[in-house]
C-alpha cells in the first residue's frame, strides 16, 4: 500500500446489502474540496456498482501537490504532481476477502487547474477523477495523450458520470 503513516484517520462507511459489500474510506486530510466525503464515497460506490462489483475495499485520499509529486515520482517515474493516481492492490488479507482492493490518491490543486483549463466546474472535475481512479482500481487502462479520450475507459467514465451527476 502507498499510504503514508501520517495519513489522517479516514472516514469509513461500509455499504452492505444482500447483494454487495462495499467499504470506502475517504481521507480529506488538510485539503479543501467542494464535495463532502459522503459524496466522494457515493461516487466510488456507484462506479463499482455500475461495473457489477459487489465486494470491494477502496481508499480515497486527497493529498497535497508535494505528496502527489512524490507518489508520481516513486511509483510511476514521472516528475511533478498529477490529478489522480490509483493502485489496484488485489485481494484483501484476512477472513473477509474483497474482490477489489485499491487506493486512489487525488491532488485537489491539480484538479482545480485542470477544471479551469478544460472549462468545467471543480465539482464536475473532482467527480470525474474519482470515477476515473475507481475504474483504474477495477483494471481499466487507457492510452496516453490525446488518444485517451477515445478509449473504452474514457467512454465508461463519461457514461457513469452522466448517470451519477
Amino acid at each position: 500500500m502507498c499510504a503514508r503513516s501520517s495519513r489522517p484517520t479516514p472516514t469509513t462507511r461500509a455499504v452492505e446489502t444482500a447483494a454487495s459489500r462495499l467499504a470506502v474510506d475517504v481521507s480529506l486530510g488538510a485539503q479543501r474540496i467542494p464535495l463532502s466525503a459522503d459524496r466522494v464515497r457515493d461516487l466510488v460506490r456507484r462506479t463499482l456498482l455500475a461495473e457489477h462489483t459487489r465486494e470491494a475495499m477502496i481508499s480515497v485520499a486527497f493529498v497535497s501537490s508535494r505528496e502527489m509529486a512524490r507518489l508520481n515520482r516513486e511509483h510511476l517515474g514521472h516528475a511533478g504532481p498529477t490529478d489522480v493516481i490509483s493502485f489496484a492492490l488485489g485481494l484483501a488479507p484476512g477472513p473477509v476477502q474483497a474482490s477489489v482492493v485499491g487506493d486512489i490518491y487525488i491532488c485537489a490543486d491539480v484538479v482545480r487547474k485542470n477544471a479551469a483549463r478544460f472549462g468545467v466546474g471543480i465539482r464536475e472535475e473532482i467527480a470525474r477523477v474519482v470515477v476515473h481512479g475507481t475504474l483504474h482500481t477495477l483494471g481499466y487502462e487507457h492510452p496516453d495523450g490525446d488518444e485517451r479520450t477515445g478509449s473504452e475507459m474514457w467512454r465508461k467514465q463519461e457514461e457513469i458520470l452522466a448517470r451519477v451527476s
